[in-house]
C-alpha cells in the first residue's frame, strides 16, 4: 500500500506543499482585516489571526497522520477521506464557526468584494490538471475539478470589480457566481464518488492519489472551506439586504 505520492515527480508534491499554505494566510489576512475595520483590539486582532493559522495547522497534522495509518487508500463508498475530513470540518464550520459571535462581527466589516476575491486562491486547482498529465487522476475527474476551479477563480476577479465599481448587474452577477462555484465543488465531490464506483466495478483508473500525502490536504481542505466561503458570501449578501 503506497501512502505517500509516488505518480508525480517530487518537485510536484514539494511545489503543492509550497502553495497550499497560500488559501490560510489569505484566509487568516482577510480575517484579520475584518477585525481591524471592526476596530478591535490589537490583542484580539493578533489572537483571531494566528487561531485561524493554527487551527489549519492542526487539522493538516490531523489529516497527514491519518494518511499515513493507510485508512484513506481504500475505495469505498463514500471515500473514508470525506467522511474523516470533508463531512467533519463542514460541520464544525456550520455549526460552531458561523454561530461565533466574532465570526459574525468579522463578517459585517468585510467587504464583499473581499470575500468574492479570496477564491482568486482556487487556481489550487491546477494541480489536478498536473496529477492527470502524469496518469495519477482520471481525465475525466481531473478536468470536471481542475476546470471548474479554475475557473471559478478567474471570474472571481471580474465579479469583485463589478461589486466595486457598483455596476447595475453586479448583485445579478454575484449570485450567479457563488452558485456556480457550489456547484462546481458538489460536482467534483459527486464525480470523485462515481469515479469510484466504477473503479470498484470495474478496475477503472481510482482517484486514490488525492487521498496520498500531500494531495489528500485537497479533500481535507478544500471542499468544506469553499462551501463554507460561499455560504458565508450569501449570509453577507443577506445581511446588506436587511
Amino acid at each position: 500500500m503506497n501512502i505517500l505520492s509516488t505518480s508525480v515527480p517530487e518537485w510536484v508534491s514539494i511545489l503543492f506543499l509550497l502553495t497550499i499554505s497560500i488559501p490560510i494566510f489569505m484566509i487568516a489576512n482577510l480575517a484579520k482585516q475584518g477585525a481591524i475595520n471592526a476596530n478591535l483590539e490589537n490583542q484580539k486582532i493578533k489572537w483571531i489571526y494566528t487561531t485561524i493559522l493554527i487551527f489549519y495547522a492542526i487539522h493538516f497534522t490531523y489529516v497527514s497522520l491519518m494518511s499515513f495509518t493507510g485508512i484513506f487508500q481504500e475505495n469505498s463508498i463514500p471515500p473514508k477521506i470525506v467522511l474523516f475530513t470533508t463531512v467533519p470540518l463542514i460541520t464544525f464550520f456550520l455549526l460552531v464557526v458561523s454561530n461565533l459571535k466574532i465570526y459574525k462581527i468579522i463578517l459585517q466589516n468585510i467587504a464583499l468584494q473581499s470575500l468574492v476575491k479570496l477564491h482568486v486562491f482556487r487556481l489550487i486547482g491546477v494541480f489536478f490538471l498536473i496529477l492527470n498529465a502524469f496518469e495519477a487522476l482520471p481525465t475525466k475527474f481531473a478536468f470536471v475539478a481542475g476546470i471548474g476551479d479554475i475557473a471559478t477563480a478567474i471570474t472571481s476577479i471580474f465579479v469583485a470589480k463589478a461589486i466595486t465599481n457598483k455596476k447595475s448587474y453586479a448583485k445579478p452577477l454575484t449570485i450567479a457566481w457563488n452558485i456556480f462555484g457550489i456547484l462546481d465543488i458538489v460536482s467534483v465531490l459527486t464525480t470523485a464518488i462515481i469515479t469510484t464506483k466504477l473503479s470498484i466495478d470495474t478496475g477503472s483508473q481510482d482517484v486514490l492519489e488525492i487521498t496520498r500525502f500531500p494531495f489528500c490536504l485537497i479533500p481535507a481542505f478544500a471542499p468544506a472551506t469553499i462551501l463554507f466561503l460561499h455560504l458565508t458570501i450569501f449570509r453577507k449578501m443577506w445581511s446588506e439586504r436587511q
